[in-house]
């Protein structure tokens, strides 16, 4: 083989690892926005939206360590899990979004509406001036073991009440499915 076709090979390969990886992702955000907004109303015209999505991935950080220690599973892929943390993350939630609701999910879709930064949040919720709202902010899908994702989810108010946890997740037959709840925390 030359040199080219070496290159447009591992250029191939690569594109895929991506492309399998943001399908991989939006999987996992389904799971979660089916999870959370299960019991949340249809949005229509002058409904007020209770909880709405943070557009942005969040960075896993150094919290990921105390959760790994806990669990006989993450300490055994420890290295792993750790070498995806990374707090100078600037990714966003669009892609997988646009993957999940482009062509079914409607009705979920009608329930989550568009997502949010920080400050458009913050905005809403000091205009209604109602603090029953929440912001569901989900990190970065960490993968492991081949069938298996650790993912932060964590919900924001203006005032205290903030709660969150880490969710397991494991691939049964290409379906994500949660099999546990580690480090829940609330204020």
């Amino acid at each position: 083989m030359n040199f080219k076709t070496i290159i447009l090979i591992g250029f191939l390969i690569s594109f895929q690892n991506i492309f399998s990886q943001q399908n991989q992702d939006a999987s996992i955000l389904k799971v979660l926005l089916s999870k959370y907004y299960q019991n949340e109303k249809v949005i229509k015209k002058e409904r007020l939206q209770l909880l709405r999505f943070y557009c942005k991935k969040a960075p896993n950080n150094e919290e990921t360590f105390e959760v790994i220690n806990k669990n006989q599973l993450l300490k055994s892929n420890s290295k792993i899990i750790k070498n995806q943390v990374n707090n100078k993350l600037d990714e966003d939630w669009s892609n997988e979004l646009n993957s999940i609701f482009s062509k079914e999910n409607q009705y979920l879709k009608s329930k989550v509406n568009d997502c949010l930064s920080l400050e458009a949040y913050q905005k809403i919720s000091d205009r209604n001036n109602d603090h029953n709202q929440r912001l569901m902010i989900v990190s970065k899908p960490m993968y492991f073991a081949t069938k298996y994702c650790l993912v932060k989810v964590a919900f924001y108010r203006n005032i205290e009440h903030n709660n969150g946890c880490y969710l397991l997740l494991e691939n049964k037959d290409n379906v994500w499915t949660i099999i546990d709840l580690l480090n829940e925390w609330s204020t």
